[in-house]
């Protein structure tokens, strides 16, 4: 695992790799953000934004994705994986959001998570990106990346992933944090073909360090 030090240069070199790491969900309030979000589980940003171009033109609040049918709203996200489930969750959101909340995004990471298809990531997501509350949302990347480092351990849960690098992470770069880490993830630290060769960060990580030891051997 690593200590206090080495968090410290590993954050370090990611801000010098993606200094201006952001959320790339394309957005202009709240409420759109929520419903990308929502779209984007098991998906990526790219088709998401693709999408959300159409849809965020015909639909611009609660009450008009609840005054078409579900067949409708499913069709216009059709290209997204687990439409059906979205679009169902989509509508019974914005009820919810008409209803409890006066048609607006509530801002606290409790009452968001209480919004159909909104779990623990999504919540933490809206609540940094749209509210600047400080979060760190773990997403595969987030949890690939501290368990590759060996920041978390392998056997952790999503959620002790989350905890100890709340722990680990001062809490006024939590967000920035959740960024540049699924920056890292996405385009160096790949899932299939991490760029252990070319990476600052391989003197302190041994999961890299193994990867390179085994193509030098082969």
């Amino acid at each position: 695992m690593l200590n206090k030090k080495q968090i410290r240069f590993c954050l370090d070199e990611m801000e010098k790799m993606f200094p201006n790491a952001d959320c790339e969900l394309t957005h202009s309030n709240p409420f759109e953000l929520v419903i990308a979000v929502l779209l984007s589980a098991q998906c990526t940003d790219v088709l998401v934004n693709k999408v959300t171009k159409d849809l965020f033109k015909k639909y611009k609040t609660p009450e008009d994705y609840l005054n078409v049918s579900l067949e409708e709203l499913q069709n216009d996200i059709r290209s997204i994986g687990l439409y059906r489930n979205k679009a169902k969750n989509i509508q019974k959101l914005c009820n919810v959001l008409l209803d409890e909340y006066g048609g607006e995004v509530p801002s606290s990471k409790a009452e968001l998570e209480k919004l159909a298809g909104v779990g623990r990531k999504t919540a933490n997501v809206v609540a940094s990106v749209a509210f600047g509350e400080p979060a760190i949302a773990v997403d595969t990347h987030v949890e690939r990346v501290s368990k590759r480092l060996g920041i978390c351990r392998w056997k952790d849960s999503v959620l002790e992933v989350e905890k100890t690098l709340m722990k680990k992470v001062p809490k006024n770069e939590w967000s920035v944090t959740h960024h540049r880490m699924i920056f890292f993830g996405r385009y160096h630290c790949k899932a299939k073909n991490p760029n252990c060769s070319e990476c600052p960060l391989l003197e302190v990580c041994r999961e890299g360090q193994k990867r390179m030891k085994k193509e030098n051997a082969s």
